[in-house]
């Protein structure tokens, strides 16, 4: 058996992002100014921060057996996470995602789940995922991987903790499918966009609905106005680290650099300010590089 702090679930993907004026409006025609090819996934991002701080970590998912999925694997090798989860689908190409970047660090964002819709609950080694002392997952395309995670989440209710991380799987799937994952979560993170797509409400009264079914601590990115945290009594906002418009350069991953800083400080034992504190801080640092792992050391946050 090996140490292992945080494994992580989820997509993982290769990321082509294209650097635009503006995001192009229907029939408009709008010049490329720069491109960058990366590995990404959200799980996989927040991963990858969290072994640059210092902490040991694995990933269970899928990529194809294809030069991008080789390249997803050697990435995530040379940040010091162990593959031994990840599994190379022959009859797939890797996830990919397309994305278009604004001046102002705005992006959209086009996915093709390939290998990662092969993933399922026989996959997983529930010995490896018992060792850590947290599990991290975020959205996959298909309903059957959110439906895996529930079940793993219910095999490991009170043995591990889980964070879950929707993105996008809250403008895929109502609030009732998704909660289940929500009440068995010790963290949800999600930006104020998504809960509203969630709830219609506003974060305070969505916050409020979550925790009627959930004993988790709930953090919720705010943008450039950092994040709103709700645990049993607490309610508490969070400013972001102070950052000027002409330093963003990508905000690909902000949230993903949050939950990075966030889990690697609720593991050492900090209260949920101080964790979204550091979270702020991660990734007022990330939204400074393009891509979404553009990441710091332990140094960073010490």
């Amino acid at each position: 058996m090996m140490d292992i702090d945080v494994i992580g679930l989820g997509a993982l993907n290769y990321d082509r992002l294209y650097f635009v004026e503006r995001i192009a409006a229907p029939g408009e025609e709008v010049e490329i100014l720069g491109h960058e090819e990366s590995s990404g996934g959200s799980a996989a991002n927040t991963i990858v921060g969290l072994s640059r701080l210092g902490l040991s970590c694995g990933f269970i998912g899928a990529v194809g057996d294809d030069p991008e999925g080789e390249i997803i694997l050697k990435d995530l090798s040379d940040d010091h996470v162990d593959i031994s989860g990840i599994k190379q689908v022959s009859s797939r190409q890797s996830g990919t995602v397309v994305g278009f970047v604004d001046q102002s660090g705005e992006r959209a964002l086009y996915v093709d789940a390939g290998a990662n819709s092969d993933i399922s609950l026989e996959d997983i080694n529930i010995d490896y995922v018992r060792q850590a002392r947290l599990i991290h997952t975020s959205s996959f395309v298909e309903k059957d991987q959110l439906l895996m995670q529930i079940e793993l989440a219910k095999i490991l209710k009170g043995d591990v903790a889980i964070s879950f991380s929707p993105g996008m799987l809250c403008f895929r799937y109502s609030f009732d499918e998704l909660s289940e994952l929500f009440r068995l979560a010790t963290i949800i993170f999600v930006s104020e966009n998504e809960l509203r797509s969630l709830t219609g409400r506003g974060v305070e009264a969505s916050c409020e609905y979550l925790l009627e079914m959930s004993d988790a601590i709930i953090a919720v990115t705010l943008g450039k106005d950092g994040s709103y945290i709700a645990k049993g009594d607490l309610r508490l906002e969070v400013v972001a680290d102070p950052i000027s418009p002409d330093e963003i350069v990508d905000t690909t991953g902000a949230g993903d650099a949050y939950a990075a800083g966030f889990i690697w400080s609720y593991l050492r034992g900090d209260d949920p300010e101080t964790s979204a504190r550091i979270g702020s801080k991660v990734a007022s640092y990330a939204i400074r590089g393009a891509g979404a792992r553009f990441l710091p050391g332990l140094e960073f946050v010490k």
